[in-house]
C-alpha cells in the first residue's frame, strides 16, 4: 500500500527573540493510502505543527513533505492553494465556521479556489451535507446549530472537494462525550465508507480508539506508546 503521508528527516524551528526552538527533530513519518491514524503527545510536542506541515499551512525548515503524491514543502503561493484546495480537508476543533453565513455557504467556500462553475458548486455542496445528515440544516446559520453540527458543516467543508485526505485537529475537543462519539464514528464512516484517509491530533485516548493506528510524539520526536499507569 503507498503512502498518502511521508515526511522525511524533517526539522521545523522557530525563532522566537535570540533563541532558536527546536519543534521537529529530524522527523521520519508515514502514513500509508486508506489509514485513519490518530497523534497523540503532550502540549508542546510538535502535533499540530506535522498537521501543518502535511496541510501545506506552513513549510519545514529542512526536510522532505510528500502528500498525496506532491512534494508540498516545495509548492509556494497560488500554486500551494490550489493543490490544498484540491487535495486536503480541514476540520478544527472550534469549526472555524463564518458567523454570517449559511451551512450553505460555509460549505462552499472551499471550492470558490477550483475551476467548479456555481452549479457544480451547489451540486458538491448538498452532497457533502447529505453525507454528514445535515441536508435539512443547508440555510441555517452556525448560531442556529449545536456543536455537534456546526462541526458536521466543517466536516462537509473539509468534504466538498473531495480530497484524499483528512487533516483533523482535535475535532471533538469542544463537544460532550456523547457527541464526540457521534463525530468520531461519522470519521469512521468516511475511512471505510469512502476510503478518506484521515490524520486526527487529539489528547483523548477514547477518540484515539476509533482510528485503526495511533502514532506517540514527544519533544518532536515519535516514541513508543506510554506507559500506562493504573488509576
Amino acid at each position: 500500500m503507498s503512502a498518502i503521508v511521508s515526511l522525511q528527516n524533517v526539522v521545523k524551528t522557530y525563532t522566537r527573540g535570540k533563541q532558536t526552538v527546536e519543534v521537529l527533530h529530524h522527523l521520519n513519518l508515514e502514513v500509508d493510502e486508506g489509514d485513519f491514524v490518530a497523534l497523540m503527545g503532550p502540549s508542546g510536542s510538535g502535533k499540530t505543527t506535522v498537521l501543518n506541515l502535511i496541510g501545506g499551512i506552513d513549510h519545514p525548515s529542512s526536510g522532505e513533505v510528500v502528500v498525496a503524491g506532491e512534494r508540498i514543502d516545495r509548492l509556494r503561493g497560488s500554486r500551494l492553494a490550489r493543490w490544498r484546495a484540491n487535495n486536503v480537508g480541514f476540520v478544527f476543533q472550534f469549526y472555524n465556521l463564518m458567523p454570517m453565513l449559511s451551512a450553505e455557504r460555509n460549505v462552499e467556500l472551499p471550492l470558490l479556489l477550483t475551476s467548479l462553475n456555481r452549479q457544480e458548486r451547489k451540486r458538491n455542496v448538498q452532497v457533502a451535507l447529505s453525507v454528514v445528515g445535515l441536508e435539512d440544516r443547508i440555510k441555517h446559520k452556525p448560531a442556529e446549530l449545536s456543536g455537534g453540527q456546526a462541526q458536521r458543516v466543517a466536516i462537509a467543508r473539509a468534504l466538498v472537494s473531495d480530497p484524499k485526505l483528512l487533516v483533523c485537529d482535535e475535532p471533538t475537543g469542544d463537544l460532550d462525550r456523547a457527541t464526540a462519539d457521534e463525530i468520531l464514528h461519522l470519521l469512521q464512516v468516511l475511512n471505510r465508507d469512502y476510503g478518506k484517509s484521515i490524520v486526527m491530533v487529539t489528547h483523548d485516548q477514547k477518540a484515539a480508539d476509533f482510528a485503526t493506528h495511533t502514532l506517540h510524539l514527544d519533544k518532536g520526536r515519535l516514541v513508543e506508546e506510554p506507559l500506562k499507569t493504573e488509576a
